[in-house]
C-alpha cells in the first residue's frame, strides 16, 4: 500500500471536506484544498517530477499547504521525499544537499547546490496547472516514501529511510479510517523535517482531519490560531506548550472552547508544566505521544484517562504522569541489560519491534538485529502494567563512579523550585569518579536563587550522589526545533570556559 492510498480513499469518501488549509483567512473566498483537490495537486506534481526525471523530492521549507502537496506528489510520482531542516547553516545545509544531486529541491533560499531548484511559488504554480496524463502511483510497500534526517543531538545527522510499508502500517494500526466528525480540524507546529510533521498530516488525513499549518509558533500566534480556526486538536512539544503556559501567566483558563484534544511529545515534559496546563485546559484530553523517527512516529501513548486520575488526586497516576503511556498495538518491547532481558521495573536499553519499525539508515543499511529487535538507544523500564518510562538517551546517562545516574530525576527536581523555569543535566569529566554530575538552569523572570541554595534544594531530595556538583544558569537552553536540549553543546561551553585563560 502507498500513503497515496489514503489521501484517494478520503476524496473518495469525504468529497467535500477541506482536508489542509485555512477557512477564516481574508478574501471573499476561503481557503484550502478540499481532499480531491489535494489529490489533483499532487498529481500534477507528479508529473512534473516525472517529466524531469528526478530521483528524489527535496522539501526546504516552513509549515504550509504545499508540504502537503509535495509529500503526496513524491508518492504519487515513486520517489521519496527529502525535508530538510531550513534553520541550518549554508554549510550544512550544503552537506546535506550533496546527498541528493538529482533531486528537485523546493526552496527560497538558494541554497547550496547543483540539483534543480525551484521556489514555493514556483511549485505551487506548477501543482495548480493543468497537466498531461500521469501514471498510476505504484502500491509497492517496499518503495521509499521518506528519508528523514535525524535530528542530530549527539552526533552527525543520519537518513533514516521510512518505506510505504511502515507508514501505513502505522495509520492502520493507530487511526480510524474516516473517524472524526466534519468539523474537526488539528493545528499543526511542528516542522516538516519532523516525523512528527509527517504523521501528522497522514493520520488526520486518514481520520477525515482538517489541516492546518502554523507557519512559525509563537504562543500568541498558536492561541489565535486554535480560537480563529476553531481548532479541535493539536500537537506540541514541551517546549512550545511551557511557553503557552508562560504567556497565559496567572489566567485561570486558557479559553480555547473548540479544543478537545492536545497531544504532547518530541521530548521530555516536565511535570509542573503538564499539571497547569492540565488546569488551564480543563476541557481537554491530553495525550503524551512517545515515539521516534525510526519508528515512523508513535508507539506508545499515555492517554486522557491516566492524566485526569492524575489530576483527581491518583498517587498512582500522577507517578505514571512520567511515564510515556502504553504500547500500540502490534508493537512489541524488550528491556535488554548486559545480561539480556530484564524484567518489569528494572531500567535498561529499550529495543523495540513491528511492523511500522524501519531502523534502516541511508548507506547503513538495516540495524536491526536478527529477531527485528530495533535499538532505539533510549534508556528506560516498563512497569507491571505495561506503562513506559523514558529515562532519556542512553548517551545521556551519567556514570558517576560507577553507578548509572538518568538525568531525568535530577531535572524534575530542579524544575520543582519555584524560581526555576528550565533545567538539564549532563555528565562532566571527572578524575575521581569518571562523570561528576553539572546542570544548566533557566529562571523564571522576577525569580532568582544562588546555585548553592539550588544544590542544597536537590541535595534535600536526592541523594548525595545525585546532587549536581555544578549548577550554571544560562538564559535559554540550547535546543532542536522539537525541543530536544543539545547537552553537547552545554557541555563544550562550560569545558571551554574551564580551559579559558585568566585575563
Amino acid at each position: 500500500m502507498n500513503v497515496l492510498t489514503m489521501l484517494d480513499m478520503a476524496a473518495t469518501g469525504m468529497p467535500d471536506r477541506v482536508g489542509v488549509g485555512r477557512l477564516c483567512a481574508a478574501g471573499p473566498a476561503p481557503r484550502g484544498l478540499t481532499y480531491p483537490a489535494l489529490r489533483d495537486r499532487a498529481r500534477r506534481g507528479a508529473g512534473l517530477l516525472a517529466a524531469q526525471g528526478v530521483e528524489e523530492l527535496v522539501y526546504v521549507g516552513v509549515n504550509a499547504d504545499d508540504f502537503a502537496v509535495a509529500l503526496f506528489a513524491a508518492a504519487w510520482a515513486g520517489v521519496p521525499l527529502v525535508p530538510l531542516n531550513y534553520r541550518l547553516s549554508r554549510d550544512a545545509m550544503g552537506r546535506l544537499l550533496a546527498h541528493h544531486p538529482n533531486a528537485l529541491v523546493i526552496s527560497d533560499l538558494h541554497p547550496p547546490t547543483t540539483a534543480h531548484t525551484v521556489t514555493v511559488a514556483q511549485w505551487r504554480a506548477a501543482c495548480a496547472e493543468p497537466a498531461g496524463d500521469v501514471s498510476p502511483w505504484s502500491d509497492d510497500p517496499e518503495a521509499v516514501a521518506v528519508l528523514l534526517y535525524t535530528s542530530g543531538t549527539t552526533s552527525e545527522p543520519k537518513a533514516a529511510i521510512l518505506r510505504h510499508r511502515h507508514l501505513t502500517s502505522y495509520l492502520l494500526g493507530s487511526v480510524d479510517f474516516g473517524a472524526a466528525d466534519e468539523r474537526e480540524a488539528v493545528v499543526v507546529s511542528v516542522p516538516p523535517y519532523h516525523i512528527a510533521g509527517v504523521s501528522n498530516l497522514l493520520s488526520n488525513i486518514c481520520a477525515g482531519r482538517r489541516v492546518v499549518y502554523l507557519e512559525s509558533f509563537t504562543a500568541q500566534g498558536w492561541l489565535d490560531c486554535v480560537r480563529t480556526e476553531q481548532i479541535t486538536h493539536a500537537l506540541l512539544v514541551p517546549t512550545m506548550l511551557a511557553a503557552v503556559i508562560e504567556h497565559l501567566g496567572q489566567t485561570a483558563s486558557a479559553d480555547v472552547s473548540t479544543l478537545k484534544s492536545l497531544a504532547y511529545g518530541g521530548a521530555k515534559m516536565p511535570i509542573p508544566v503538564l499539571e497547569r496546563a492540565i488546569r488551564l485546559f480543563p476541557n481537554v484530553d491530553f495525550v503524551n505521544a512517545y515515539g521516534l523517527t525510526e519508528t515512523s512516529s508513535t508507539i506508545a501513548v499515555l492517554g486522557p484517562d491516566d492524566h485526569r486520575a492524575a489530576l483527581l488526586g491518583d498517587s498512582v497516576a500522577r507517578a505514571r504522569l512520567g511515564s510515556a503511556g502504553r504500547l500500540l498495538p502490534g508493537i512489541q518491547i524488550e528491556i535488554r541489560g548486559p545480561g539480556g532481558p530484564l524484567p518489569a521495573g528494572t531500567a535498561g536499553d529499550i529495543h523495540v519491534r513491528g511492523e511500522q519499525v524501519s531502523g534502516e539508515y541511508r548507506g547503513a543499511g538495516s540495524v536491526l538485529d536478527d529477531n527485528g529487535w530495533f535499538g532505539t538507544r533510549d534508556r528506560g523500564w516498563v512497569d507491571e502494567d505495561g506503562y513506559l518510562f523514558v529515562e532519556g538517551r542512553t548517551d545521556d546517562t551519567i556514570i558517576r563512579g560507577g553507578e548509572n545516574i538518568a538525568p531525568a530525576e535530577i531535572e524534575d527536581v530542579l524544575l520543582e523550585h519555584p524560581a526555576v523555569v528550565d533545567a538539564v543535566v549532563f555528565g562532566v569529566p571527572d578524575e575521581h569518579w569518571g562523570q561528576d554530575i553539572a546542570a544548566a538552569v533557566v529562571f523564571r523572570a522576577g525569580g532568582t536563587v544562588s546555585t548553592e541554595e539550588l544544590r542544597e534544594w536537590a541535595r534535600t531530595r536526592l541523594r548525595g550522589s545525585k546532587t549536581p556538583a555544578l549548577i550554571v544558569v544560562r538564559d535559554a537552553l540550547p535546543q532542536t526545533a522539537t525541543g530536544k536540549i543539545l547537552r553537547r553543546e552545554l557541555l563544550a561551553d562550560l569545558l571551554a570556559t574551564e580551559r579559558a585563560p585568566t585575563p
